[in-house]
C-alpha cells in the first residue's frame, strides 16, 4: 500500500481492512440460504461466469497491452490486474446496479476461492511470455482471500443463520456504516495516490478505461440471458482485485513503475464502471416496476 507524505501507511491499511470488513460482513448479513445452490442449479452460466473472469479478460489484457506497446512494467501491472479477480467491492456494487442477489454472492465466492489456485497458475504461464521470474504461493493469495473476504462474509452468514432476526434489525444499521468506512476509505486513499493516478501517461489511462470497457461487454455478453445476471457477469469481469495485485508486486519486489499502474488500474476502472452500474440500476427500477 503506498504512503503520502502526511498519511502513515498503517493508518491507509487499517482503513482499507475495516472497509472491506464492514463491506463483506455487511453482504453476508443480507444473503440469504441456499445462494450457492441457486448458481450451482445453472452450470452453464456459471461457467460463461468463470471463462469470462479468469480466461477471456486475461487473454484481452494481454492482447491489448501488446498491440499498444505499451513499457513492460505497465504491460504487466494491467495483466496483473487482470488474473485477480474478485474485487471485495465488486459484489457490493454489482448488488446496488441491480446484479442478481444470489447468483452474484455465489459468484464472488467462488471468484476468491478460486484465485487461490488459478493466481499461481497465471503467473507460472505468464512468465515466459514476459520473461520474467514472478511467483505467489497459493499460500499467500489464501491468507489474503480469506482475511479480507471470506472471514467477515462468513461471519456476516453464520450471524444470519444464527441470529436472523438479529440480522435483519442490524443488516440496515452495518450496511449504512460499511457505507460510510467505504467512503471514509476511498476520500483517503485519493489522498494517497492522487499524483500516481494523475501522473499516468495518457495511453495508460486510455489503456485502463479501454480494458475495462471491455471487460463489462464481455461479462454483459456471458451473463445472457437475463438481465441482472448480465450485470452480475459483467461488474464481476471489470472490477478486478487491486490487493491481490499489490500482493504479488510486494512479493516480487516489483518495479514502482508496476505499483504505479496497478494503483493507476484501481481508480481508473472504478470511474468507467460506474456509468454501466448506473445504467444496469435503472433498468434493474424499470422492471421492478413492471
Amino acid at each position: 500500500m503506498p504512503e503520502s507524505a502526511f498519511i502513515p501507511r498503517t493508518v491507509v491499511t487499517v482503513a482499507a481492512l475495516a472497509a472491506v470488513f464492514f463491506v463483506m460482513f455487511s453482504l453476508g448479513l443480507a444473503s440469504r440460504a441456499g445462494e450457492l445452490r441457486w448458481a450451482l442449479r445453472r452450470p452453464g452460466l456459471v461457467a460463461r461466469a468463470l471463462v469470462a473472469v479468469f480466461v477471456l479478460v486475461p487473454a484481452v489484457a494481454v492482447i491489448v497491452t501488446r498491440l499498444l506497446g505499451l513499457p513492460r512494467a505497465v504491460q504487466v501491472g494491467l495483466v496483473v490486474m487482470a488474473i485477480c479477480p474478485g474485487a471485495p467491492v465488486a459484489l457490493r456494487r454489482s448488488l446496488g446496479a441491480g446484479g442478481h442477489h444470489s447468483f452474484a454472492t455465489a459468484l464472488q465466492l467462488l471468484m476468491a476461492t478460486l484465485a487461490i489456485v488459478t493466481m499461481p497458475l497465471s503467473i507460472a504461464l505468464l512468465n515466459p511470455y514476459y520473461a520474467g521470474h514472478a511467483a505467489i504461493s497459493a499460500g499467500e493469495v489464501a491468507r489474503q482471500v480469506g482475511m479480507a473476504q471470506l472471514l467477515p462474509l462468513g461471519l456476516g452468514l453464520l450471524v444470519r443463520g444464527v441470529a436472523p432476526a438479529l440480522s435483519v434489525r442490524a443488516e440496515p444499521v452495518v450496511t449504512k456504516l460499511a457505507g460510510l468506512v467505504l467512503i471514509a476509505f476511498a476520500l483517503l486513499l485519493v489522498l494517497v495516490i492522487w499524483r500516481t493516478v494523475l501522473g499516468a501517461a495518457p495511453v495508460t489511462v486510455l489503456a485502463i478505461i479501454g480494458l475495462t470497457g471491455a471487460a463489462l461487454a464481455i461479462g454483459h455478453a456471458m451473463g445472457a440471458p437475463a438481465a441482472d445476471t448480465r450485470t452480475a457477469v459483467a461488474m464481476a469481469s471489470a472490477m478486478r482485485n487491486p490487493g491481490l495485485a499489490l500482493l504479488v508486486a510486494a512479493a516480487n519486489n516489483a518495479a514502482p513503475e508496476m505499483i504505479a499502474t496497478i494503483m493507476a488500474c484501481a481508480l481508473w476502472s472504478a470511474v468507467t464502471v460506474t456509468p454501466y452500474a448506473v445504467w444496469r440500476a435503472k433498468i434493474a427500477r424499470q422492471a421492478s416496476r413492471l
